[in-house]
């Protein structure tokens, strides 16, 4: 009997074990897919494009911010997922299947709040699921609807963010070329000239502080 007793324990050991090695492979992707991740490390990507610097900051540096940002933006929802899911199951007061239960609740959550009502229809749609119109019901719509909605959703409002972080760039260089142009100084390239009034207009408005706290207060 005790030795049924050990196998048992060896065998809920190992369950728990392949349970937490499956969650630290589909880290990634819950990062990338289910969090502000993307919204973050895209709109970078075109802030550095519209500078125009190339590969500076590198691409280490910007997935590191955009991390760092998804920390600050995420915590509420951490934080109501350790106490309400994790810490219970640590304790052993729950299952595993209860802890995925409880744990998706405040990740739906954030993401219901970000995702556009065109997106989530259209999903709906695609599933063959009628759109429910009150609040709680929309919470129990299945993570395979509510995750591509929030995921559409992030890059329609990163491509918006960036098409305005365009403006004012790509403005310096119309007038840069423009200038170069009536100058008779047609083999000189633009962007050798726009590229410091770029740097320079953006390091006198503080624009990565600026950035920063506009992509860290968007989010609802």
């Amino acid at each position: 009997m005790g030795s049924f007793i050990n196998i048992n324990g060896d065998g809920l050991q190992a369950l728990e074990f392949i349970f937490l090695i499956t969650l630290i492979s589909l880290l990634p992707f819950i990062v990338v897919m289910m969090t502000s991740f993307t919204r973050y490390v895209v709109t970078l990507s075109f802030l550095r494009s519209a500078i125009g610097t190339q590969q500076t900051p590198p691409n280490m540096v910007l997935i590191g911010i955009a991390l760092f940002l998804t920390l600050f933006t995420m915590g509420p929802t951490i934080g109501e997922i350790q106490t309400q899911a994790y810490t219970p199951y640590i304790n052993e007061e729950i299952t595993q299947e209860e802890f995925f239960t409880r744990a998706v609740v405040p990740m739906k959550d954030f993401m219901l709040h970000q995702t556009e009502p065109s997106s989530l229809q259209m999903y709906c749609e695609l599933a063959g699921i009628t759109m429910p119109t009150e609040e709680e019901a929309i919470m129990e719509l299945p993570l395979t609807v509510v995750t591509p909605a929030f995921v559409t959703s992030e890059l329609k409002t990163a491509f918006q963010i960036g098409f305005y972080l365009y403006i004012p760039f790509l403005l310096i260089d119309i007038i840069v070329s423009s200038t170069l142009m009536s100058m008779g100084m047609i083999m000189l390239p633009p962007s050798m000239i726009s590229t410091p009034f770029k740097l320079l207009l953006f390091i006198t408005l503080n624009g990565w502080e600026l950035v920063f706290s506009t992509l860290v207060q968007g989010f609802r």
